[in-house]
């Protein structure tokens, strides 16, 4: 998908400052307890779905209309995984602060497949065998498989090493 048109218009009004952006994360497991992943195009490197809210959109839509365009895989949200925010420095100069909500959701139905240009691959990973990931994206992948009933979020002033590290 790309940019959406809101961040397009505020890169306008603020070049290449930094801008604090919603966005969530999908950890995506189906019947046989896989993860679904998805190799980004930008780095190469294996990664969660995940992707940004549009003005007027809930979360929990959001990371159902991600995983839908990104992998062609329909799911329901079964509960809140996380919250913390990370920064993200582009190639271009765009800085971010991304405050991500992750959800564990479960698959049912689609088939998975590249849906879109930010993603190379996407494949279905037992837990035991996980591919080379971002780290955030293994925070992520981490606070699901310790099956905890609340939800995980960042210490105030952590500086958790996955939440420090420039995705990019």
């Amino acid at each position: 998908m790309g940019i959406p048109d809101y961040v397009r218009v505020m890169r306008a009004h603020v070049g290449h400052d930094l801008l604090l952006l919603p966005g969530v994360s999908a950890i995506v497991v189906d019947e046989r307890g896989r993860l679904l992943l998805g190799q980004r195009s930008d780095t190469g490197r294996w990664a969660v779905l995940a992707g940004m809210v549009e003005p007027g959109e809930q979360p929990a839509d959001t990371v159902v209309r991600e995983v839908r365009e990104e992998a062609g895989v329909d799911v329901v949200v079964e509960r809140l995984l996380g919250v913390a925010s990370h920064p993200v420095h582009y190639p271009n100069g765009d800085r971010c602060e991304y405050l991500n909500v992750t959800f564990l959701c479960r698959a049912v139905g689609g088939e998975a497949r590249v849906g879109d240009d930010e993603s190379l691959d996407v494949a279905w990973f037992d837990p035991a065998d996980l591919p080379d990931m971002e780290p955030y994206s293994r925070l992520r992948v981490e606070m699901a498989l310790r099956d905890a009933k609340e939800a995980w979020f960042a210490p105030a002033g952590s500086r958790h090493p996955a939440l420090t590290e420039p995705s990019m």
